[in-house]
């Protein structure tokens, strides 16, 4: 089914909307939250988490791409179920070395507070992320938005393991570069 004949089925708040939300994205919402949490129930969980968001969300709003909400949605439930079976302390895996890589080019939650909002934060990350090759705009965004290994983007894209470490370090120093910039302090 197409995209927008699942959005009018949640706007005419028909449950078969999440069946068909199930069937056509429920392996990619699962891979995202998967990757994040390494624990087959709780991807589940955060998956099923997914369509009543979606549920409650749609009205009042139409997302222009399903999939990308849909994502967003997945990826922010999986963080806050990490984040609370998680300390730093405790932490472990893919997901404490991606926050730590990213930790020294984009400021923490509460100096971004203090010197930009959320909002602004993201538009420059975008902008950024636009003004990348498309090869290396999908490297960091395998790492830092799936969450993915280097071994397992190296394969994806053909690329030595030290070759994708070294993309992601100078994407890493030209991200810290541009929001520095920006007026962005870290």
């Amino acid at each position: 089914m197409k995209d927008t004949q699942i959005l009018d089925l949640y706007w005419a708040r028909d449950e078969r909307a999440i069946a068909e939300t199930q069937e056509s994205y429920g392996r990619y919402c699962y891979s995202i939250a998967f990757r994040i949490l390494e624990d087959r129930e709780d991807a589940d969980e955060c998956t099923n988490d997914t369509w009543l968001r979606a549920w409650n969300a749609i009205p009042p709003g139409r997302p222009g791409r399903l999939a990308l909400f849909l994502g967003t949605i997945t990826r922010n439930l999986s963080l806050d179920r990490w984040k609370g079976r998680h300390t730093m302390k405790r932490g472990g895996g893919e997901m404490v070395l991606a926050l730590d890589e990213l930790a020294e080019c984009v400021p923490g939650r509460n100096h971004t507070e203090e010197a930009v909002e959320a909002a602004e934060l993201e538009r420059l990350l975008n902008v950024f992320l636009h003004t990348l090759p498309e090869r290396e705009c999908n490297v960091f965004l395998r790492r830092y938005w799936y969450v993915e290994e280097y071994g397992v983007i190296a394969d994806r894209y053909g690329l030595k393991l030290n070759t994708v470490k070294t993309i992601l370090h100078r994407i890493r120093r030209k991200l810290k570069d541009y929001l520095e910039k920006e007026g962005i302090t870290l």
